[in-house]
């Protein structure tokens, strides 16, 4: 559902704000030690002043490079990019492809949004599934939002090595961070509270403003680590220095043998800074999941005293801390905010972003190495996701199925009733499965992206063009589908059996006529393709500071 997340780097014949591509081979140091993402320009001195280093990643030299003008990029790092930094924008085009079939549905009623009948949320009793291909396409839409948000702060790595080149500072980041992060909020606010909300609301946040905050929140995390890294890395090397000078007795040796010390311990240092910072940003990333479980009403739980035959929410899903602090960690539909989103809820793929997008970038990795590793962790997030079920925890849908098969069997283990049980999972907010299926699934399509063959790779229908126009696919695919689904309607729909949410009438809708809905869907992928290609080249005819590439 989103923008694309703005990673910036170089490939082919200019910087494209959207694409991911290889990395330059001289803009890695010689030896193997991890070198961690773009730190700008920044250098440590030993207690010494023996060796002047720069921490993991620094783009060491003045940059010659203005940070305005279209051809900034030097011939060196005008390369093309490899399967391995193609798989992020072939996922990301996956992803657009998919949300577009939970809109299309969406837009003319063809079918229930959810895996049941009811809305996967939290604290809400579900009693039926919905069919099979609707709960198939839910399924797979799941992977959207924190897909797009783990790629965001992975983006927002790439973005920072590449403008580091240009010689960008702490403060031009800075500023494009919050700039681009106002203009998502702006789009969200202008395109969907008029649209939708049609002056009933004046806040409807339907992901890009979780988007936009999460971009800047990222952003502002980046560049403090960037900040800290090299302090960190000065003081282990200032704290640590000073006994090494009691080893040398030899005074012919003393020189040289100092210069051998500082550099030993400032390589150390930096090593040691980095794995401290990734720790950080691991510990964030698993905070920022399990308070949803921490701040949840329901505390994941429905209660058991329900009459038979109920569906839907158990308890209102508010906290005694307001609508205004709710906003940020759990679903809100307070008067006029509507809000299924809730940015600090969403935070968690995004942090994980980044802490992959500075260990992508920390090393010359081989292709295989890359595509193992993350086959590897996608095989992990699911071994957790399994663990969800056997052990209840992190579900947030603790005795909410009351299905047949669980009413059958009522002292057993929910999710094991049944196939569509066990993958019952909760995206309002996200739950930490939730967040582990997905992420996993997402995991093992850049391990499969990454291992297909460059040619081939740039050959897959649409996929690359959506994914490197990810916002303008965006706002361009919901004007197009809602602007298809009242003619579809008119022409195929008929009156459905509930009522629909947002008019408060009957609903009308083609459910029951699958084939008008899946004919509509690739209609309207034929119709972007030419419209995004289009907008790619438009944009890459931009300078790197242009309002244009922010979409």
């Amino acid at each position: 559902m989103p923008p694309d997340d703005h990673a910036t780097y170089e490939a082919g014949t200019g910087v494209q704000e959207t694409q991911f591509a290889a990395i330059p081979d001289d803009a890695e140091p010689a030896s193997g030690h991890p070198q961690n993402p773009p730190i700008l320009n920044q250098h440590t001195h030993s207690k010494h002043n023996v060796v002047a280093h720069s921490t993991y990643g620094t783009i060491d030299g003045p940059a010659n490079e203005s940070s305005t003008g279209r051809d900034t990029i030097p011939d060196a790092a005008k390369t093309v990019a490899s399967p391995r930094a193609l798989a992020p924008d072939l996922l990301r085009g996956l992803l657009m492809v998919l949300q577009a079939v939970d809109h299309c549905s969406v837009s003319q009623g063809a079918w229930r949004h959810g895996v049941a009948l009811e809305s996967e949320q939290d604290g809400t009793i579900v009693n039926k599934w919905n069919a099979p291909v609707p709960w198939t396409a839910r399924m797979l839409t799941h992977l959207c939002a924190p897909g797009f948000m783990f790629l965001l702060g992975m983006g927002v790595v790439y973005f920072g090595r590449s403008r580091g080149k240009l010689g960008w500072s702490s403060w031009q980041m800075l500023r494009h961070f919050a700039i681009r992060a106002f203009a998502l909020a702006a789009v969200n606010e202008l395109f969907f509270t008029l649209v939708f909300g049609r002056g009933r609301i004046l806040i409807l946040n339907i992901v890009l403003l979780a988007l936009a905050v999460n971009y800047f929140l990222a952003g502002l995390l980046w560049l403090g680590i960037n900040a800290s890294e090299p302090v960190l890395s000065t003081l282990l090397q200032s704290s640590f220095h000073d006994s090494s000078d009691d080893m040398v007795e030899q005074p012919l040796l003393q020189d040289e043998s100092r210069r051998s010390s500082a550099k030993s311990f400032s390589a150390w240092s930096m090593r040691c800074s980095w794995h401290i910072h990734n720790a950080i940003l691991l510990a964030i990333t698993i905070i920022t999941i399990a308070w949803n479980q921490w701040l949840s009403p329901h505390h994941g739980h429905c209660p058991l005293d329900v009459p038979p035959g109920y569906s839907g929410p158990t308890r209102p899903n508010n906290t005694k801390l307001g609508p205004w602090f709710d906003f940020w960690f759990l679903n809100v539909n307070y008067k006029v905010v509507l809000s299924p989103f809730p940015p600090l809820a969403w935070l968690s793929p995004a942090i994980l972003g980044l802490l992959y997008g500075r260990i992508l970038l920390s090393r010359k990795w081989k292709a295989y190495t890359i595509n193992a590793a993350n086959a590897a962790f996608g095989v992990f997030l699911m071994l957790l996701f399994v663990l969800t079920r056997l052990l209840h925890f992190g579900n947030l849908s603790e005795d909410c199925l009351r299905m047949p098969e669980q009413l059958a069997a009522p002292d057993r283990n929910q999710y094991l009733a049944s196939f569509r049980s066990f993958f019952y999972i909760i995206k309002y907010p996200p739950s930490f499965s939730y967040v582990v299926f997905t992420m996993s699934v997402n995991f093992l399509l850049l391990a499969l992206f990454g291992a297909l063959p460059e040619r081939f790779a740039r050959r897959i229908p649409t996929l690359l063009t959506f994914g490197q126009s990810a916002l303008f696919f965006y706002i361009a695919h919901l004007m197009l589908f809602f602007g298809m689904g009242p003619l579809v309607k008119i022409w195929f729909g008929h009156e459905l059996d509930y009522i629909d949410p947002m008019t408060g009438k009957p609903a009308v809708g083609t459910e029951g006529k699958p084939a008008i809905m899946w004919l509509t869907w690739l209609l309207g992928l034929a119709i972007l393709w030419p419209l995004c290609k289009w907008y790619g080249r438009f944009k890459s005819t931009k300078g790197v500071n242009s309002v244009w590439r922010f979409f």
